[in-house]
Order: structure tokens, then sequence, then C-alpha cells
């Protein structure tokens, strides 16, 4: 199996590569990186990159992909809705970690960098609760100065805000860390809850090729 991989950054690559070494050895990956659609999806609205996501993904499954994995939240669900058009499981990287946090509790805290972000993983969470039959209390916290600090290439001081920010957090049954950028932030972080991130879970169901699949 040839799986594809779907970025809005190339910081990305070496994650996803680390992880199928650590969790896959033998899938072969194909990074597919696409720097502009972040910024126009964050500007005019993830629809408005359809298009282009499209084009992408065709040209991905015509290069050879047998399943492609999605690892940008804001244009995630533009991309899963593609699957039965360019005729491969289309996935998105987010999916299972939503459905692991509405497994842990009724009060969801969803954290991110980018406000583009936000309503896009909410409305996942409140899809996979719905699914699941669970209540869901979702709140959002955008942190301040994060993404800045990202995309200056700082990536100790992005994490470092990232885990303070969920380190501020009560009364919530567990933290979604809504950008797969934010994983390491996982590990800095003084939380009792859990806080959970999404390129583990994401790419370990895009390795069984179909098990996260946007629902019929």
């Amino acid at each position: 199996m040839t799986l594809a991989l779907l970025h809005t950054s190339p910081v990305h690559v070496p994650v996803f590569d680390a992880l199928r070494d650590t969790d896959h050895p033998g899938l072969a990956l194909r990074h597919v990186v696409a720097e502009g659609l972040l910024e126009r999806a964050r500007t005019a609205g993830p629809d408005a990159v359809a298009d282009d996501v499209r084009a992408l993904l065709e040209t991905a499954v015509a290069d050879g992909a047998d399943a492609v994995l999605c690892t940008c939240s804001t244009i995630g669900g533009v991309a899963e809705a593609q699957s039965a058009a360019v005729g491969v499981p289309v996935l998105r990287v987010d999916r299972p970690m939503t459905a692991a946090a509405v497994e842990t509790g009724r009060a969801v805290a969803v954290v991110a960098a980018l406000e583009s972000t936000l309503a896009p993983t909410v409305a996942l969470v409140e899809e996979e609760a719905a699914r699941a039959g669970r209540p869901v209390d979702v709140r959002t916290v955008l942190v301040a100065g994060a993404w800045e600090r990202f995309e200056a290439g700082d990536q100790d001081g992005y994490r470092d805000l990232v885990a303070a920010a969920v380190d501020a957090l009560t009364d919530v049954d567990v933290v979604v860390l809504a950008q797969a950028s934010m994983a390491p932030a996982a590990d800095r972080t003084t939380a009792t809850v859990p806080v959970l991130s999404s390129p583990r879970p994401g790419l370990r169901a895009a390795a069984d090729n179909t098990a996260y699949a946007e629902p019929s």
C-alpha cells in the first residue's frame, strides 16, 4: 500500500516519517506539500480551496496512492469529502483523535493556534459525539501568539505557549490539540486529564486504509 499525505507545511514530513518508521515499518509514504492552501483557506474559507484540494488528490491517486491522509485540520473536511470522487479513501488526521475524545469525557476542550482550525474541529467533535450517541460540551481555546512563533520557526516557543494554555484549563475531561503541529506540546504539559493529539492515531487509521474514511 502507498499512502499519500497532504500537508500544508513541510514540518510535518519528518514527523510522519518517524511515526511510520516506529509504528508501521514498510508502509510507503508519499508526501504532498501545498503551503499556499492554508493561507487561502484562512482568508476565504476552506470551501474556497476545494477545487485545488481535489486536483492534488487526483494527482496523488494518478501517482499510485491507495489512500490519502490530510494532515491539515482546517481543510481536512474538504479533503475527506472528495473520497468518492477520487476513488480512494481520503482520511482526515484528526478524526480518530476526536473519536477518542468523545469516548473519554463530556467536557472537551479544543485548543488551537489558528482560528480557522476551531470551527472544523468543533464540528468534527460534535459529529463523532453524535455517531457515538454521547453528549459533549465543547469549549475552545485560541492560543494567542502561538502561530506567530510557529511561522517564525520557534518550535520550542510554540510548544511552550500551547502547553501553558493547556495547563491553564480547568473543569475539562479531555483536551484536543487541534493541529498536528501541536503534538509535541502534550509532553510539556502538567495536565492531569488526557491531552490528545492527531498524528499517531491518524496515521494508524490511514494505515488501516478505510477505518476512518468519511461516514456514509
